[in-house]
């Protein structure tokens, strides 16, 4: 008869045992190759990007702002926090605004993508990319193009009738207003405090006084 005395597994070798059982039971995805623990995956993603369309080789890992960044070489869009918290990496994906940092490039299979680069060039400015310069809507320019990108989705929220988190009846058409505007660039920190001239470059080109 087998006795606790005669039990030698340790702890540590009863972990390591359950775990290689847990991984022998998981089947290989179809047509994915065995690959040890923390092994890549990487997968084809096609993205028009800026009115282009580029087919990237990515980890699936990949956040689309590294997509942008690393893969493409479009450094427009800052790395801030890279925890969604400062806006610096908003792109408009499909037209929307987006914090690329917390969104993988694999979600966005076929997306239309716009970034700063893709908004204006030096000849012919974006409306909002010439109302930051008239305004003086930056200092150190880090978060410029997540505030320009952030800005010009938040004229066509509005425009499209969608209530910000400060409106009182959300199925009121939303009006342009300063306070309007600030609620819906709160998510966009400027570390330099150039909030005043910002908001009179998006009221410029809103077509209302700030």
């Amino acid at each position: 008869m087998t006795t606790l005395d005669d039990l030698t597994l340790s702890r540590r070798d009863l972990l390591i045992a359950g775990a290689a059982s847990a991984a022998a039971t998981v089947p290989a995805s179809a047509g994915a190759q065995a690959r040890g623990p923390g092994a890549p995956v990487f997968a084809n993603v096609t993205l028009e990007v800026n009115g282009t369309a580029r087919t990237l080789q990515v980890d699936t890992r990949t956040t689309l702002l590294d997509a942008l960044r690393e893969h493409l070489h479009l450094t427009g869009t800052k790395k801030g926090c890279d925890q969604g918290q400062c806006g610096a990496c908003t792109v408009l994906v499909n037209g929307r605004r987006t914090v690329s940092c917390l969104s993988l490039a694999v979600m966005h299979q076929g997306a239309k993508v716009t970034t700063i680069e893709g908004l204006g060039t030096p000849k012919s400015l974006h409306p909002m990319q010439a109302a930051f310069i008239k305004h003086d809507g930056y200092q150190c320019g880090y978060c410029t193009p997540g505030q320009i990108c952030s800005a010009v989705g938040v004229l066509d929220e509005i425009r499209r009738g969608v209530p910000s988190h400060g409106a009182a009846d959300i199925t009121a058409q939303p009006l342009i207003s300063a306070a309007e505007l600030r609620e819906r660039m709160s998510g966009n920190i400027c570390r330099c405090g150039a909030y005043a001239n910002i908001l009179d470059a998006i009221g410029e080109v809103a077509g209302v006084r700030s």
